[in-house]
């Protein structure tokens, strides 16, 4: 079943492999700890009165003992790390009603709003930003290079209205809002389903660091709470970042590109939730809902697609995502996604709650209450078991993620859809009580 799973996900993963890589280590490690017995039995044999005879040899067989074990013990490491490498590019299983095979595969779940007939010749997003004075994509390239941007004037008021329009939806559903470092270990990328270090890696990594550029906010979410325990009635825990997203965007290029669609730094409002098993399917359906409600009041035209087996990456268990009609682009450009990813990366992040316990109970645990509280920080106990208690056995929460606004490709999406003759653009009515009231983006005033 995990062969074919990889298969239908187009993942290079070997399964057999990985089984064959434990097996040896499980062989290893037995040699390893029966050999570690017999040296310490050698070791207790030589306390005591010897004749000099029987203590050269019990010597001579320490030596012997020593040299075996290092070598093993080298052995040991080296397929442990190979285990752990192949063992991590394995993806997650995959929903049953997912579909099979390539993005065409995909299945539209709902589709909003049609797509609007305009009277004039389309212009793209690039040519009405630049008449507009919202973007800067030359003084940028000289900068810092090719799929770089300055937004100015009303595209930096309208990434800025952006953000807080999202955030104040999502945080009314009840998600606590934070902000992210921009900064992870790439062993907490590793933990969360990503490979910062591979070939063809979309990571930017820090050289001669441990550091990474985060592509997604999802990332430093999950690293919130990692190696904790919650107790079940703090779930389902739901949490919205702002984040900046870095992303080498390899063999990204030609119309599919173009402008402010893919591009190596962007702005991204995430959502991010952790869960028991039997809230994960109906929080799934939740952060789509959020994301389709926020496109529908902003007016835009858009699809939800059931995203198929080859297109989940490694995480997901399952994927929604959602398309926008780009009138310039003449075609649909996902603006957003919603992924399901079960227990794929709280069983690498060691992230547990333990059935049955409430909030209150979270301290009351073998290392201490007070103290175990103290070292976790926050609410639900402690490091490695800080929510003990009267509650049966630990289980892995379920994690989720949603985009509820990736900047620039709402604004490929609003100037594109909401653009007027003149070269004007109408700006969606909720957005503007975050612009100061603008109704209409026109060129800036000439300065005299």
């Amino acid at each position: 079943m995990v062969a074919t799973n990889c298969k239908n996900r187009f993942s290079s993963a070997d399964p057999h492999k990985v089984v064959a890589l434990y097996d040896e280590f499980v062989a290893l490690k037995s040699q390893v700890d029966s050999l570690r017995a017999e040296r310490n039995e050698n070791s207790n044999a030589m306390k005591g009165k010897l004749d000099a005879d029987k203590r050269a040899a019990l010597i001579a067989r320490g030596q012997e003992l020593k040299d075996q074990l290092a070598g093993v013990e080298e052995r040991l490491s080296g397929v442990e790390a190979a285990l752990q490498r192949e063992g991590q590019r394995v993806p997650n299983l995959t929903h049953p009603r997912v579909p099979i095979g390539g993005e065409e595969n995909a299945a539209v779940l709902k589709e909003v709003g049609s797509q609007r007939a305009f009277t004039f010749p389309v212009k793209d997003h690039v040519t009405l930003a630049e008449a507009l004075d919202m973007v800067d994509f030359e003084s940028a390239a000289e900068v810092s290079g090719q799929k770089f941007y300055y937004l100015r004037n009303a595209g930096a008021l309208l990434e800025l209205a952006l953000v807080n329009y999202a955030f104040n939806k999502v945080v009314s559903r009840g998600f606590t809002p934070i902000m992210t470092p921009d900064l992870v270990k790439a062993s907490v990328l590793e933990k969360c389903g990503f490979q910062p270090r591979g070939s063809g890696t979309q990571i930017y990594a820090v050289e001669d660091s441990p550091l990474c550029l985060t592509g997604t906010a999802e990332v430093p979410l999950g690293g919130v709470y990692m190696d904790r325990i919650l107790p079940e009635a703090e779930l389902p825990v739901k949490m919205v970042a702002f984040g900046h997203c870095f992303r080498t965007e390899a063999g990204a290029a030609g119309m599919a590109g173009k402008g402010l669609y893919r591009v190596h730094q962007f702005s991204k409002v995430e959502m991010f939730v952790l869960a028991t098993p039997e809230q994960s399917e109906a929080l799934h359906q939740e952060l789509i809902d959020i994301e389709a409600d926020m496109f529908t009041e902003l007016g835009l035209h858009f699809k939800v697609l059931d995203m198929p087996s080859g297109d989940l990456g490694a995480p997901a268990f399952r994927k929604y995502d959602v398309e926008a009609w780009m009138p310039g682009l003449q075609r649909y450009g996902e603006i957003s996604s919603a992924s399901n990813c079960t227990d794929y990366q709280s069983r690498r992040l060691n992230i547990r709650y333990r059935p049955g316990v409430a909030a209150k109970e979270a301290g009351a645990d073998s290392d201490g209450g007070a103290e175990g509280k103290k070292a976790g920080g926050k609410k639900g106990g402690g490091k490695k078991g800080g929510a003990g208690g009267s509650g049966g056995k630990t289980e892995f929460v379920h994690t989720l993620n949603a985009t509820a606004c990736a900047v620039p490709r709402m604004i490929v999406a609003i100037l594109e859809n909401f653009q007027q003759e003149d070269g004007s653009v109408v700006v969606p009515v909720p957005l503007r009580p975050y612009l100061g009231g603008m109704e209409v983006i026109r060129p800036p005033a000439k300065k005299q």
